[in-house]
């Protein structure tokens, strides 16, 4: 029989999934512009739908092998019963992840168009069918990811104290196809963003979006399949991985909650689903109005309601302590954590606040005191996130304990990971807003609008920066509490599976120290790698633009440039690099596992975790800082455009752009491919 709190949790999704249907139907019946606009907008979806098809069919081959790989592992470590239901829930995790990532860059394609022709009349239009557009996808996501969860759950038995282990299997299945995903997409995004400003604003001294560049349409599908598809397939591994190692957490609470505090994680996400439809429904556009006044105010509605609702379900659902109360503080902790991370970020990325500003100051000298401030901006980042992750870490621990159950502190820790989840939807809206919108500017741009029609994209394509940015900044905090979740998750796996208790790790252990230091040094290759991808397709794409730009008629406008050449080139150029990084990641922890054992492995996985949350802060920020240090530059401080000092912070963004938008997006999900692979396979490495 399928317990009742499970049926609320598919209600809910279904709900979600209605509203999504009338928003897409809503948003489809909207015009489509200009017979200009919509030229580029059909470039753009082609070239989108055709990298996304190469892309999934190599993802696919590659899940296809490694679910045979589970299956053996499985079968000869004489666990034979568990072979076929594990494997297939990786199968599974990995095809309702690429669905995600499809689902996202489809109604992408399909919304800039409609945003730029909302340009034409009205900006707060425009803000809705962009907001719109991203609120389609957030919800379909996190609903598909609830589902996936609950439904594996039910087709896998069901069996409160045994499932849980099992549809790990899912989560790794949405991990894996999550690093493929926003690797390839971000290389291909990057590469062709650099290849177009270098060539073309630096060296050609034309305009971003420029018609002339034959590159323009290549970094248009990037947006739609790096921050789109990769970042849709990111956050729906997300919510699998954090939901699934939170009620493994459950399991040894079994006794005192019963399936109740099993099944809490996904019921309070479902409740978070549904005061994310409300956030989503009151954000309404206003024209003249700065569009991250109404988003914002719809995020902390959203936030608002989600406490109340973290109350209501913490007292349904574990109102068998007398302690539940301290429960409700440790999801506090974790919404709280939500916020101010989204704060930390702006401050450090908003060009109205010093470490933009510094940086901006700092390119009047030239691209390499830009370079030298930035890198400091990224550095300094780490340190305020840290100690917020810190203190939410201890203070939701402190908080489970106080309640006085039995490993009740590991508990407030996962409760405090499901508080800042159950806003993952609107965030996911915010973040597919960004480049619609910055899409939609391209449109715009290269359609040669009016100039009050760009004026009111380029406020909202700031805002879209804006958004990228700060949901960044939540993806890497909830995965901060996310691995530590699930580091406990793969601890009481190893203790499972060899009936010793397996609670401490031993650092002055050799092998312990050897794993712990391979971790490290992992995190930097696998960054190195991505971002030596980014270089080595922007080499193809420039070579490719400087050629078509010695033909007088491209550069006269009296002839179009070839921009299927450029397309492909880069999709070759990321496909062909994201495998190298990608297999990396896969090989090392099972090497270190089977070679040094489970608690070489803790170490391993800990250290990496520690070192991937904190490059993870430097990239993202950093790239963030340069990118709205070049766009304050733009609006025409320091000389603006086509200055010096504009010249040095392109040099600058371009230094950023494989930083925010490849390698520190894929560490996010890297940190948590670790946990669910060890997860997986920990039969292998006892």
């Amino acid at each position: 029989m399928i317990d009742f709190v499970l049926l609320i949790v598919i209600a809910i999704c279904i709900i979600a999934l209605g509203l999504a249907a009338i928003l897409t139907r809503n948003l489809l019946s909207q015009d489509e512009g200009t017979p200009k606009m919509r030229e580029v907008s059909d470039a753009i979806r082609v070239g989108a739908e055709a990298f996304i098809k190469r892309q999934y069919s190599t993802i696919a081959v590659l899940t296809i092998v490694f679910a045979v790989v589970i299956f053996a592992v499985y079968y000869l470590t004489g666990q034979g019963s568990l072979a076929l239901s594990t494997a297939a829930a990786f199968i599974v995790g990995a095809a309702c992840s690429a669905v995600a990532g499809v689902v996202a860059m489809w109604i992408a394609v399909r919304t800039n168009i409609r945003t730029a022709s909302a340009a034409q009349t009205s900006d707060g239009k425009a803000l809705d069918f962009s907001f719109r557009g991203g609120a389609i996808s957030g919800l379909i996501i996190t609903s598909m990811s609830l589902l996936g969860v609950s439904l594996t759950y039910i087709a896998l038995g069901a069996d409160p104290t045994h499932t849980p282990f099992v549809i790990i299997g899912f989560a790794f299945g949405a991990s894996f196809v999550a690093l493929f995903a926003q690797l390839g997409g971000g290389i291909y995004t990057k590469a062709a963003d650099v290849g177009a400003d270098i060539v073309g604003k630096v060296e050609a001294g034309i305009p971003e979006d420029d018609v002339r560049n034959p590159a323009t349409i290549a970094d248009l599908v990037g947006d739609n399949v790096g921050d789109c598809a990769g970042r849709g397939a990111d956050l729906f591994e997300s919510t699998a991985a954090e939901n699934i190692g939170a009620m493994i957490l459950g399991v040894a609470l079994f006794p005192i909650f019963g399936v109740n505090g099993i099944l809490f994680p996904i019921v309070m996400c479902s409740l978070g689903l549904l005061a994310s439809m409300i956030g989503i429904l009151s954000v309404k556009g206003v024209d003249g109005a700065d569009p991250m006044d109404a988003m914002n105010r719809g995020y902390y509605i959203t936030a608002i309601i989600s406490a109340f609702f973290l109350a209501g379900g913490v007292y349904y659902l574990l109102g068998a302590t007398p302690g539940w109360m301290y429960f409700v503080l440790a999801g506090f902790v974790g919404i709280a954590l939500s916020v101010a991370f989204l704060r930390v970020t702006l401050y450090y990325t908003d060009h109205h606040y010093r470490p933009v500003q510094d940086i901006a100051d700092a390119s009047e000298t030239g691209a390499g005191t830009n370079l030298i401030m930035g890198f400091s901006v990224g550095l300094e980042t780490t340190a305020v996130p840290a100690v917020l992750i810190g203190v939410s870490l201890l203070a939701s621990y402190w908080c489970g304990t106080m309640t006085g159950i039995p490993q009740g502190g590991l508990y407030g820790t996962a409760v405090a990971t499901i508080g800042m989840l159950m806003v993952c939807a609107y965030v996911l809206t915010m973040d597919t807003f960004g480049p619609i919108a910055d899409n939609a500017g391209g449109i715009v741009e290269m359609s040669q609008a009016p100039d009050e029609v760009r004026q009111r994209m380029d406020k909202l394509d700031a805002a879209g920066n804006t958004t990228k940015a700060l949901t960044k900044g939540y993806a890497i905090g909830s995965a901060s509490l996310a691995v530590f979740l699930l580091f406990n998750a793969y601890m009481a796996d190893i203790a499972k599976l060899t009936g010793k208790a397996f609670d401490v790790v031993n650092l002055a252990n050799v092998n312990v120290f050897v794993g712990a230091l391979i971790g490290a040094m992992l995190v930097f290759l696998f960054a190195s790698l991505a971002i030596r991808a980014v270089s080595k397709t922007a080499q193809y794409v420039i070579e490719e633009v400087r050629i078509q730009f010695k033909d007088p008629g491209i550069m006269a406008g009296t002839k179009k440039p070839d921009y299927a050449r450029v397309i492909d080139i880069t999709t070759q150029g990321a496909l062909k690099n994201m495998v190298l990084p990608g297999a990396l990641v896969i090989l090392f922890p099972i090497v270190i596992g089977v070679t040094m054992k489970h608690e070489a492995l803790a170490g391993f996985l800990m250290v990496a975790t520690i070192t991937g949350i904190l490059l993870a802060l430097i990239l993202n920020n950093s790239g963030g800082a340069w990118d709205n240090a070049k766009k304050y530059i733009e609006t025409g401080v320091h000389g603006g455009k086509k200055s010096e000092a504009h010249k040095a912070a392109v040099i600058g963004d371009t230094v950023g752009d494989p930083f925010k938008d490849t390698a520190g997006p894929s560490l996010h999900v890297l940190i948590k491919l670790l946990a669910t692979l060890t997860l997986v396979l920990a039969p292998l490495f006892i």
